[in-house]
């Protein structure tokens, strides 16, 4: 029985109308030229799970990335953070370093980022750069080399707010802080690794850090398919997150061990027709 027979006989025993699905070698075609496309096992094969992880500073974003990696302890799961992607100050920047706003997008390289996510994502190796906080430059210690991985991990405060580096995620966590635990971890996080005094950190939380929470970081909280209140210490949010990494990397093990596999996404239409044969 070839495949038209088939679809044939489920449109009419269901009623539902398979427009552009074809099962030729399992592939999909454009329903109006009738060429086949790339087929989703297809991307699956070149193209690994990229998430991103955004919220405000010291939120717990690296925590929550942390404990996502020691679940996954048997794939291969990289981490990309923001932070490495700040532009190198100029001296005349430098000589007014307090003045710098670092949380504004503009503090970062976002076309280097994105032309490291792509090579990522198409299974090419980057030199990711290291950025020192205590010379604000990129240039002070070797970049870091990061390898193709089945999942990636991009995390920082602004990931989600130039539209083009989230279009590259599969899932997009926000991590939820209260404002208070934030600052305090911040004023430690500063003060101990990057070597900056109290008085200089709560200045800048004033000027730079709490405005542009308020008016960059908060308002890309509505991108977010997953909000973890308490960040690293909502262990049941993480497992569950992690459940679902392994369900979608499960998929991308039987395609490569059934390339013909063409994994079709939950929809209304495939629920209701898979009703209708079990």
């Amino acid at each position: 029985m070839d495949s038209k027979t088939v679809v044939d006989m489920i449109e009419a025993s269901s009623g539902v109308h398979f427009s552009g699905f074809h099962m030729d070698g399992l592939e999909v075609r454009n329903k109006e030229t009738g060429q086949p496309t790339i087929s989703a096992a297809e991307n699956l094969h070149r193209q690994p799970f990229v998430i991103g992880v955004a919220g405000g500073a010291a939120s717990g974003k690296t925590t929550v990335c942390d404990m996502i990696i020691q679940q996954l302890h048997d794939q291969r799961v990289v981490l990309v953070n923001q932070d490495s992607f700040y532009h190198n100050l100029t001296e005349q920047e430098l000589a007014r370093v307090h003045e710098y706003n670092f949380d504004h997008p503009d503090a970062f390289d976002t076309e280097k980022l994105l032309s490291s996510m792509e090579k990522l994502r198409h299974g090419q190796a980057v030199d990711i750069p290291n950025y020192d906080f205590k010379s604000y430059k990129n240039n002070v210690f070797p970049a870091r080399r990061v390898n193709p991985s089945d999942v990636i991990l991009l995390e920082g405060i602004l990931v989600f707010h130039d539209s083009r580096v989230r279009e590259l995620m599969n899932m997009k966590i926000f991590v939820d802080t209260d404002a208070d635990v934030r600052l305090a971890r911040r004023i430690r996080r500063d003060t101990v690794e990057k070597g900056r005094d109290i008085a200089t950190v709560l200045d800048q939380y004033s000027k730079f850090v709490k405005p542009a929470f308020d008016d960059f970081i908060l308002p890309t909280k509505k991108y977010a398919d997953i909000i973890i209140p308490r960040g690293g210490d909502n262990h049941v949010a993480i497992d569950l997150i992690v459940q679902h990494i392994r369900t979608k990397l499960g998929q991308h093990d039987l395609c490569k061990i059934y390339p013909n596999l063409y994994v079709i996404h939950s929809t209304f239409q495939v629920s209701f027709s898979y009703s209708l044969t079990t």
